[in-house]
């Protein structure tokens, strides 16, 4: 073998090789340093957010952005620890982004309502709401879809972008929901009974709240006779039982006091042509 082929691979591994041990080195450093602090800064920052209050898929959403972009940092200082041109790696990630942005418009606009909603909190989770047309109880609140259960017992997830793009109703927000039934009564039924016997009959309803007071009004007058709005008042949970509760005790209370069913009034008259 040459002497020189010799002494030059002995220059290599004096010089070359041994400051590239030393950047794989540093750089391994780096990294392990990098993510031990990229670790503690996101520990920080989602220990002060739950002492503040802030939800938890808010706090784990932040989290992870701030955690990728803080590695990815890391890592194009890294390479740039090694001489390399990280402008190029750059441009590279914002082309890719701006690919996957016009791909997934739809899915990053629902992302982003999902950290709105997060953060405007306009209903939280056990609330019975309806949102994008859809009413039921929320289940689960995430980054791009919300999870409900409706009233038939169905998991339906609706697209965070739809929720704010239609009204949002929430039926727990307030301490009393309105329950809304009607009494059509036979013409000849004395009005001002029929309310005293109505209001007795919703007061004895499990779960009715006194205040409001329940509404006994006269809704409406047609050809059959008085129509009496029966309103009782009641949290959601009981929504379905006392709505169903007050239609029998409108039932009952036709039945005990004797009312006639209502029918409609027919007229018939004969007329008799000349000849």
């Amino acid at each position: 073998m040459p002497t020189n082929f010799i002494h030059t691979v002995q220059d290599f591994l004096a010089t070359t090789a041994l400051d590239l041990a030393i950047k794989i080195l540093a750089a391994l450093a780096f990294w392990i340093v990098g993510r031990w602090m990229i670790g503690r800064v996101i520990l920080l920052m989602q220990v002060a957010m739950n002492r503040n209050h802030v939800d938890p898929t808010l706090t784990k959403y932040v989290g992870s952005i701030v955690a990728i972009t803080l590695n990815v940092a890391l890592a194009l200082g890294i390479l740039g620890y090694f001489g390399i041109q990280t402008t190029s790696f750059a441009a590279l990630l914002a082309g890719a982004g701006m690919a996957i942005g016009a791909a997934w418009s739809g899915l990053l606009g629902n992302f982003a309502s999902g950290a709105f909603m997060l953060v405007l909190r306009p209903f939280k989770v056990g609330d019975f709401v309806t949102i994008g047309g859809v009413t039921g109880t929320v289940h689960e609140l995430g980054l791009f879809g919300t999870t409900m259960i409706t009233p038939d017992n169905v998991m339906t997830i609706v697209g965070n972008g739809r929720i704010f793009g239609d009204t949002i109703q929430n039926f727990s927000a307030l301490s009393a929901r309105r329950v809304e039934r009607t009494a059509q009564l036979a013409g000849g039924v004395d009005v001002q009974e029929a309310k005293a016997r109505f209001s007795a009959a919703v007061a004895n309803i499990p779960n009715v709240q006194k205040i409001p007071a329940p509404e006994i009004n006269v809704l409406d007058i047609n050809l059959v006779g008085p129509v009496i709005a029966v309103r009782p008042y009641c949290h959601t949970d009981h929504y379905w039982q006392v709505y169903f509760d007050t239609n029998e005790a409108i039932l009952r209370v036709c039945k005990e006091a004797g009312w006639p069913a209502p029918t409609p009034t027919q007229i018939a008259k004969l007329i008799q042509l000349p000849g």
